[in-house]
């Protein structure tokens, strides 16, 4: 899911590549990362899109580009994650985050379900 992230993935599938059962992957994966495959896959979705939305890139372009259908989904995910609207995260500027490495970049921009 980190890799394809913008590819459509659904638990049925990925449970079969794990020989598992689609409700026993879920119910391990959870356990595992802490959150159904959906909401990783979201939340890796949003990050990717929040280093979009830095460079530049429309939010609708970026909505498309991380493998979301629907805007409406998307921005309502990205509010959910982030705490502001996608147009408002691109608007604001973001000099700190550009001046950091892109390893430290990575972590300290890193979306979470559980503040």
């Amino acid at each position: 899911m980190d890799r394809a992230y913008a590819d459509p993935l659904d638990v049925t599938t990925m449970a079969a590549r794990a020989y598992m059962s689609p409700s026993h992957f879920s119910r391990e994966f959870k356990i595992a990362y802490g959150e159904t495959p959906y909401a990783y896959l979201m939340t890796r979705r949003i990050e990717r899109a929040m280093a979009l939305l830095r460079d530049g890139m429309s939010v609708t372009d970026a909505c498309t580009a991380v493998g979301c259908t629907s805007l409406g989904s998307f921005s309502s995910t990205f509010s959910q994650l982030t705490g502001e609207s996608p147009s408002a995260y691109r608007a604001r500027p973001h000099d700190a985050v550009e001046a950091m490495p892109d390893c430290m970049a990575k972590v300290l921009t890193r979306p979470a379900r559980f503040v």
